[in-house]
């Protein structure tokens, strides 16, 4: 039996995204804290991105332009009022604790996360095409069903694996016949009923199954493929695994080459290394 309408129940209670909003207060006491700082904390963090997004798109801040990365966020509302946030969102950090149905280890969900983001960026860079600044917060924001269902959901993952061998299914395919609906598609959900662009809530939505979407969007598949990519590389592998479906048209409408995928892989794997005192520091 579906369990769709009791999942979206559940879900929308949630009022915001656990997240690492600890590193961003410890933030609030350093009066040399500026921009660049508190934007980096903020940009890799998946939970505080998407808290931060909501609240700068309500109606009462957002005017007639919506506001699709955490930069924009940031200079529309000021430092201050970013710290503040930040403070009262609350700091239960889900994002990088173990999420039990899909037996991610702590912190690998985070990774996995930004690596995706990294690579939707990496490979749009190589293949010379120009691509707005949200493709990375897309990319950041890509799970973020994956977390609200492991942290507000009870997931009986076994039954999902089972109908996905039993039956030749992707991962997601099975989650649908199972829970009546799929993580990515939950996520787009739930962020469009927060008032996220509706740029970002798309990618969310279909980012596993780009071919579903009735149009051609270069930030789509630009995740798509990078959300493929951070699994080869081995960043944030649960029990899902590789048990996706990477889209061929996606790879033809991008030409995609070998050459390429390794290039924005070794990339992917440099910038991790560059931020991994902010993974360290999210789990102390």
């Amino acid at each position: 039996m579906s369990r769709r309408n009791e999942i979206l129940d559940q879900v929308s209670k949630v009022v915001a995204v656990p997240s690492c909003s600890h590193m961003a207060s410890g933030l609030l006491g350093n009066p040399d804290a500026d921009f660049r700082e508190l934007a980096r904390v903020i940009e890799y963090d998946p939970g505080l991105t998407a808290n931060l997004l909501k609240v700068v798109n309500a109606s009462f801040f957002s005017g007639s332009r919506p506001v699709r990365t955490a930069r924009e966020a940031i200079i529309k509302l000021g430092t201050t009022q970013v710290l503040q946030f930040v403070i009262s969102t609350g700091v239960a950090p889900s994002f990088v604790q173990k999420i039990e149905g899909y037996d991610l280890a702590p912190n690998m969900h985070l990774q996995h996360s930004v690596s995706v983001a990294m690579a939707a960026r990496e490979l749009g860079s190589i293949l010379s095409m120009d691509v707005p600044d949200y493709t990375f917060t897309a990319g950041l924001l890509s799970g973020i069903g994956k977390t609200l269902l492991g942290a507000y959901v009870d997931v009986n993952v076994q039954s999902i694996l089972d109908f996905a061998l039993r039956d030749g299914l992707s991962f997601d395919q099975a989650e649908d016949m199972v829970l009546g609906i799929n993580h990515a598609e939950l996520g787009g959900i739930v962020l469009e009923s927060w008032g996220l662009p509706e740029e970002l809530t798309r990618v969310v939505r279909h980012h596993l199954r780009p071919d579903e979407y009735d149009g051609v969007d270069p930030v789509l598949d630009l995740v798509h493929i990078g959300n493929v990519l951070a699994k080869m590389i081995g960043v944030g592998l649960g029990v899902d695994g590789l048990n996706y479906i990477p889209s061929q048209k996606v790879a033809e409408r991008l030409g995609l080459s070998p050459d390429v995928l390794d290039m924005a892989a070794a990339n992917v794997v440099v910038g991790l290394e560059s931020v991994r005192s902010l993974f360290m520091e999210c789990v102390a």
